[in-house]
C-alpha cells in the first residue's frame, strides 16, 4: 500500500484547468480522469496522509488502477510523482498546465504549408495516419517533420518508429516523442540501427515479462523502480532467468509472498559471492548443511581429568562367580 502527500492551500472548490479538459481528458481512460480529479481535490484542500487504499475505496477502483493512473499522468507531465522513500510513498505535485497552442498554431500552419508541397512528405504523413488510425494534428505533423532536421531521421526511420510505437498500442505524441529522443541519443541513423535497437529492447522486455509472469504480476502494474531493479538483475548482474526464478522461489518459501526488495537482497548477495549458476547455489547450500560447530569438549584429551588417575583392574571371572553364588562351593 502506498501513501501520498498532497501539499497546497485549503479551498472550498476544485478548479480544473481548461487545458486539462480540452487536451488531456478526452484521450485518457475514465478511471485515470477520476484519480486525477480526486487527487487534485486532495491537493487543493490540503489533505495529508492519503494512501492508495483510501483513493481506491473512494473511487471503487483497485489500488493498481490508482497507481497506473498516477504513472500515466506523470508520463503525460500533468503531475510530478516523486518517491519519498523505498516503501512506496510519494510526493505528488499537480503541475501548472499552459496552452500555447494558439501562439504556435500560426507558425505550424506556415511550416506545414511549405512542407506539404513536397509529395514525399505528404505520403509519409498519410502513412503515419494509417499507422496510428486517426488524422494527425498540425502539432503532430510539425513534430514528425522536425525530426528530419533535428535528428537527421529519414522518412523510413520515422515510419519504423511510429510502427514500433503503434505495435505497443501507444500512439500518443508525447510517448512517440520520447522514443524518438531515445533513438536520437542512441545515434540511430538507418533502418539496421533501428532494428538492432528494437531487438535489444524487445529481448529485455520479453525477459521482464517472463519474470513478472513467474511472480504472478501483470506488466501494466509494474512501477519504474521495480522495472529498474529487474533491469539491474538482467543487465548489470547478468543473471539468467533460472537464477532469478530460484531467488523468487526462496523469497516465497521464506515470507510466503513476492517481494522485490527481498528478491533483490538475495541476488545482491549472490552477485557479491560470484554465484552465477544453479550448481553454485547448490554448493553454497551444501556447505551450510555440512557445517559442524567446533567441539570444545575435552573427552579426546589424553591429559583430561577423566583419564588422569590409575584405572582399577577387575577379575571378571571372579565377579561372575560371586554373582552366581559359585564362590561358596
Amino acid at each position: 500500500m502506498s501513501t501520498f502527500v498532497f501539499k497546497n492551500k485549503v479551498c472550498e472548490y476544485t478548479p480544473v484547468s481548461n487545458h486539462f479538459i480540452e487536451n488531456h481528458m478526452p484521450k485518457a481512460r475514465g478511471e485515470f480522469v477520476k484519480v486525477y480529479l480526486l487527487g487534485l481535490k486532495y491537493c487543493i484542500s490540503g489533505e495529508l496522509g492519503v494512501n492508495s487504499s483510501m483513493m481506491a475505496k473512494t473511487l471503487n477502483l483497485l489500488e493498481s488502477d490508482v497507481m497506473n493512473a498516477l504513472n500515466y499522468w506523470n508520463d503525460e507531465e500533468v503531475i510530478k510523482l516523486t518517491p519519498i522513500d523505498n516503501m512506496g510513498n510519494f510526493n505528488i505535485d499537480f503541475l501548472e498546465l499552459k496552452d500555447n497552442s494558439l501562439e504556435n498554431e500560426k507558425e505550424e500552419k506556415v511550416n506545414l504549408l511549405e512542407e506539404l508541397n513536397n509529395n514525399s512528405i505528404k505520403d509519409m504523413l498519410q502513412d503515419i495516419e494509417k499507422l496510428v488510425g486517426r488524422p494527425l494534428s498540425p502539432k503532430e505533423m510539425t513534430m514528425y517533420l522536425s525530426w528530419q532536421k533535428d535528428f537527421s531521421f529519414p522518412p523510413e526511420i520515422i515510419l519504423l518508429l511510429i510502427q514500433y510505437c503503434a505495435s505497443k498500442g501507444k500512439t500518443d505524441y508525447r510517448y512517440v516523442e520520447k522514443i524518438a529522443i531515445a533513438w536520437h541519443d542512441e545515434n540511430i541513423k538507418n533502418v539496421e540501427d533501428a532494428q538492432t535497437y528494437i531487438k535489444k529492447h524487445e529481448d529485455k522486455w520479453i525477459k521482464i515479462k517472463k519474470i513478472l509472469n513467474y511472480l504472478g504480476i501483470k506488466s501494466t502494474e509494474i512501477m519504474k523502480p521495480q522495472e529498474q531493479m529487474i533491469e539491474k538483475w538482467i543487465n548489470v548482474y547478468k543473471f539468467n532467468l533460472e537464477i532469478i526464478y530460484k531467488a523468487c522461489d526462496i523469497c516465497f518459501d521464506r515470507i510466503n509472498k513476492s517481494d522485490f526488495k527481498y528478491i533483490d537482497g538475495i541476488l545482491n548477495s549472490w552477485f557479491k559471492e560470484n554465484i552465477s549458476t544453479l550448481q553454485d547455489i547448490e554448493k553454497k547450500d551444501k556447505k551450510k548443511s555440512t557445517y559442524k560447530p567446533k567441539n570444545y569438549s575435552n573427552h579426546n584429551n589424553k591429559n583430561s581429568n577423566f583419564n588422569d588417575f590409575n584405572q582399577r583392574e577387575y577379575d571378571y571371572e571372579d565377579l561372575e562367580k560371586k554373582l552366581l553364588g559359585w564362590d561358596n562351593e
